[in-house]
Parts: C-alpha cells; sequence; structure tokens
C-alpha cells in the first residue's frame, strides 16, 4: 500500500502525499450493509456550536462494520477490500458460506480470496477471530474486546497492532500500540493480525482544501484574537501569551487531566505517559 506522490505543477502539489488505493478492488459499498451518516457540524440540538472547526466535508455512507466477529466456525471467504471514508483502515467484505455477508476491517497481508474463520476452534492466523485464551504469547492482535461479547473498541486504526504479552488466570496482558500495558479478560476477542493501510500515517494532507473535504474547518490561533474573544487575544504587534496557556473560555489548556476516573483504570498495568 504505497504512497503515491504528484509532479509541483502547484505549491500544494510539491508536499501532498496519498494512498494509491491499490489494494481496494471496487468503489462501490455493499448496500444492505450502509445507512445514512447525518453531520452536526459541531452543533448540539439547540444549534449552538459546542465543539469547533467540525463542519462541511464531503458526503458519506457508514458502512456497518461485524467488530463481534460472532459467527462462529462458519468459514468465509474475502470478495472485496475497499476504502472506508469513516476510518483510517481498508474494509473487507466477507462472503460466509451460508450466504451471509459483512464488513471487517482488513488485516494486513490478506487479499481477494482468502478465507478466514472466528470461533474458539478457530487456527490463531491472520485475519481469524478467536478468544484471548486461544492465541500464543507474543501474537500481534487488533479489534480487541474490553468487555467479553461487546464487541472490539481498541486498536482498530491503520497500522494498529497490540502484542499479547501473558495470561495469567482468567487475565491476560497486552500491550497496545500508545505503549500502554492493560489486563483484559482471557474470554475476550481479539482478531489476529495486524489493521491494514500501513502507510496512512505518512500521507501530508498538502493543502488545505484537502482538510476541508475531511470536515476539518480552519482553526484560528487565540493570539491572534481580540481579548474579549480568547485569554491570549490582544496587545501591541505580536505579543507573548503572558500566562499559563488557556482554553478560550479559561481553562488550563495544557497538562490539566480532565478525564474521569474510569472503573476499567484499575487494569492498566503501566500508562503510556510513564507515570505509574
Amino acid at each position: 500500500m504505497p504512497l503515491r506522490s504528484y509532479r509541483p505543477n502547484t505549491p500544494s502539489l510539491r508536499q501532498m502525499t496519498r494512498s494509491d488505493f491499490a489494494e481496494v478492488t471496487t468503489d462501490r459499498p455493499h448496500k444492505p450493509l450502509t445507512e445514512r451518516l447525518g453531520s452536526s457540524a459541531g452543533r448540539n440540538s439547540q444549534g449552538k456550536l459546542t465543539v469547533r472547526h467540525q463542519g462541511g466535508g464531503h458526503k458519506r455512507l457508514y458502512r456497518v462494520i461485524d467488530w463481534r466477529r460472532d459467527k462462529h466456525g462458519v468459514p468465509a471467504r474475502i470478495a472485496t477490500v475497499e476504502y472506508d471514508p469513516n476510518r483510517s483502515a481498508r474494509i473487507a467484505l466477507l462472503h460466509y458460506a451460508d450466504g451471509d455477508k459483512r464488513y471487517i476491517l482488513l488485516p494486513n497481508g490478506l487479499q481477494v480470496g482468502d478465507e478466514v474463520t472466528s470461533g474458539p476452534e478457530a487456527e490463531a492466523r491472520v485475519g481469524n477471530a478467536l478468544p484471548l485464551s486461544k492465541i500464543p504469547l507474543g501474537t500481534q492482535i487488533h479489534n480487541v474486546e474490553l468487555v467479553a461479547g461487546r464487541g472490539g473498541q481498541i486498536v482498530r486504526s491503520a497500522g494498529g497492532a497490540a502484542q499479547l504479552l501473558a495470561k495469567e488466570g482468567e487475565m491476560a496482558t497486552i500491550r497496545l500500540p500508545s505503549g500502554e500495558v492493560r489486563r483484559v479478560r482471557v474470554n475476550c476477542t481479539a482478531t489476529v493480525g495486524q489493521v491494514s493501510n500501513l502507510e496512512h500515517e505518512n500521507q501530508k494532507i498538502g493543502k488545505a482544501g484537502r482538510s476541508r473535504h475531511l470536515g476539518r474547518r480552519p482553526s484560528v490561533r487565540g493570539v491572534v484574537m481580540n481579548p474579549n474573544d480568547h485569554p491570549h487575544g490582544g496587545g501591541e504587534g505580536k505579543s507573548p501569551i503572558g500566562m499559563p496557556p488557556k482554553t478560550p473560555w479559561g481553562k488550563p489548556a495544557m497538562g490539566l487531566r480532565t478525564r474521569k476516573h474510569q472503573a476499567s483504570d484499575r487494569l492498566i498495568v503501566r500508562r503510556r505517559y510513564g507515570r505509574g
């Protein structure tokens, strides 16, 4: 999945890179597995702006992904590899032996015609989904469940892969792509392998219009605003902030923890920040 660069006919094309989509086999999604996807443009039910820098973007259909992989013991063949505008990874349409069709995240290395399966009796090879208790130590995994039966919740973005480090009793220890080490119950399901589209992180946007196509509106720095619009604003000429960084509403902008305590925090062995 290499990146494509452009001749510098314009200044923006000089730096822009994007995927060549060589692995994609069709440009039409399977219609029964799509849903309408609305856009709030960062506004709440009252029409007030609550999240900045969102809006516009290309119209999209949502592809319904099978996060649970709960069709146990039924082999499936990869029929198509598709681009999904709602996520960074590629997706694959599975044709099951009983006639059912479902989308999954495409594991790196698989292509049209390959066969995958799921369930406790499945072999621990790329693309198969099975409980952590059945996966050998050291294996790369993705789409990992945090609660058995709920479906994969972590390690789902392009190029992502966690590693199964240990199993002890009812708990397994995995290392996430961020470096965080956490414990998960061994009856939780994970898919073997790494998520596809490894070069996604190396893409360069190249021009402002491409950000607008993705639904990102411009971001204005606080230091160029007026004092009534932002705590960093005002002053003559190019002025320093003059205080610890703040949000437009006066809250600390760097270093302040805003995430409330989660019940699953007790399962974190080592945080990605390197503090305990």
